[in-house]
């Protein structure tokens, strides 16, 4: 979801409570949208900045709660860019940043970047996501195993058309078509996290695929118009792709699992379920906007997931949460 559509619809839904409240008899419509967020104090009296970069993944989610939170604290302007996972921990690590949007845990190499520069932090856990692969509406494939999906991605691999995949499902007349590939370039976490868990190390991939950076969107379109196409991306450009895609269920072992929110916040949807970061420092959440900003975003989980096209905290995830962001406060 880019962020002027994301922008429009956060707009809209206030709009919305506002016209209904004019024509009378809808409190409980502007109820509902006010008490979508939850937030502990008055805005009135907070002010300040917050920038934040990194995953194009978790960027729209970031945009969102930036939206949202800003409407409640219309003192502090929260700054949300996208420029990779990788490209955002570089900046985040030099201190140039107060938080890094984040599709995987920080790397060795990131970890000693911010202990030399003197950054502590913590990964604070703001929604849960799954990589979804993707084919076009029209191919009549529905699952596919892990072993198979390595099959067609892994480092080495020579397949070229469908019928090459070893036990896929899919009639006589799509055999011989083409397999044209689609992902996420190598700064993406997204392209990190599934490299590692479909093909078993963090960057193996074949290398003859298109690389569509880190514009997701890019692998929707492309699958919408070609029936050979493949293509991975997070669940939320899935949710929006329509049904032109399809989404593949994923046999990990255990039988074909659908990705659906409720099998992606129940664990069941393996190995491609993930949770979403927002690496957050000492220094910045030293700052009362800061420290206000990661409380509303992990107390809202649920609704600005829902607006992003994520899947919210649980309760435990939210506790948990909440404690880590306290500690980097010192609180």
């Amino acid at each position: 979801m880019n962020s002027r559509k994301l922008s429009g619809l956060v707009a809209g839904l206030a709009a919305a409570a506002l016209v209904l409240a004019a024509c009378g008899g809808s409190e409980s419509a502007t109820q509902e949208v006010q008490e979508s967020v939850t937030d502990g104090s008055s805005g009135a009296d907070l002010s300040g900045s917050i920038v934040i970069d990194g995953s194009s993944t978790v960027g729209p989610l970031s945009e969102v709660a930036a939206e949202l939170f800003m409407g409640e604290y219309p003192g502090v302007q929260v700054t949300v860019a996208q420029s990779g996972t990788s490209g955002g921990f570089e900046k985040f690590c030099k201190g140039e940043t107060d938080g890094n949007n984040a599709s995987r845990p920080i790397k060795e190499s990131e970890i000693e970047a911010c202990g030399e520069a003197g950054i502590a932090y913590d990964n604070i856990v703001v929604a849960n996501d799954a990589l979804t692969m993707l084919v076009n509406g029209e191919n009549p494939l529905q699952c596919i195993t892990v072993e198979q999906a390595r099959q067609i991605w892994d480092e080495g691999s020579t397949v070229k058309t469908w019928g090459e995949v070893t036990g896929l499902d899919i009639p006589a007349e799509l055999q011989g078509q083409a397999l044209n590939l689609y992902g996420p370039g190598t700064d993406s976490g997204t392209f990190d996290f599934f490299t590692e868990v479909i093909n078993g190390e963090e960057g193996k991939i074949r290398i003859d695929y298109t690389s569509i950076g880190e514009d997701d969107n890019a692998a929707v379109t492309a699958v919408r118009g070609d029936l050979g196409a493949m293509g991975y991306v997070p669940f939320s450009y899935y949710q929006e792709a329509g049904a032109e895609v399809k989404g593949l269920a994923v046999d990990s072992g255990n039988g074909c699992v659908e990705p659906t929110p409720e099998n992606v916040q129940n664990g069941t949807y393996t190995p491609l379920g993930r949770p979403l970061f927002v690496y957050a420092s000492d220094t910045a959440l030293a700052k009362p906007e800061t420290v206000e900003f990661f409380n509303f975003y992990v107390n809202n989980s649920g609704r600005i997931g829902e607006v992003a096209g994520f899947v919210g905290l649980n309760d435990t995830q939210v506790q948990e949460q909440l404690a880590k962001v306290a500690s980097l406060a010192g609180n």
